[in-house]
């Protein structure tokens, strides 16, 4: 008997999200930035790493309990989108504190780093890179993808949502599935 393949697909290639992407570009920035501008010993390192890990790996989760729970699959994708917001006011705060400014949205620094962004998404290019740049410049960046991330994952979260309303739940996908069964 041939498996069938409307009940319950198995989704869950995260990795092939942009949002996914540009989350472990992040991380990797994150990682390389709180470990060199912090003093050792600072909470906040450790906060910022936690704070664009959840990011990045409550992605991974939704993704596979998104199979058999589309509640959970949306709960887990705000949780990540949560810890990319704290993660945004880390580093909003650092450029504060260290009497840096911030990009603005029309900063040709932003837009020229927005387009770098569409054509790549390999975290060892983003390293490579911002170790040749100022914590100002590092900063901007991450706060530049953190945004990309927020645009990405409101438009992910709307398709969860919009999947949910038109095919419903695992339990109406259970019951569709035993009728089709019955019939054939």
């Amino acid at each position: 008997m041939e498996q069938d393949k409307s009940f319950l697909p198995q989704r869950g290639d995260y990795k092939q999200l942009a949002v996914y992407q540009i989350a472990q570009c992040i991380f990797v920035i994150t990682h390389y930035f709180a470990n060199n501008y912090f003093s050792k010993g600072d909470r906040t390192i450790d906060q910022m790493i936690q704070a664009a890990r959840s990011g990045k790996q409550n992605i991974v989760e939704a993704s596979i309990d998104g199979n058999t729970s589309r509640e959970m699959e949306i709960k887990l994708m705000n949780v990540a989108r949560g810890s990319m917001h704290e993660l945004q006011a880390d580093y909003e705060d650092f450029l504060i504190t260290h009497n840096f400014c911030t990009w603005s949205n029309d900063d040709p620094r932003t837009q020229q780093m927005r387009s770098f962004a569409r054509r790549h998404n390999d975290p060892e290019i983003y390293l490579e890179k911002i170790k040749q740049r100022s914590p100002e410049t590092i900063a901007n960046v991450a706060l530049t993808l953190i945004h990309q991330y927020d645009y990405l994952m409101v438009r992910l979260i709307e398709r969860i949502k919009r999947r949910f309303l038109e095919e419903g739940g695992i339990k109406e996908e259970m019951y569709r599935a035993r009728i089709n069964h019955r019939k054939q």
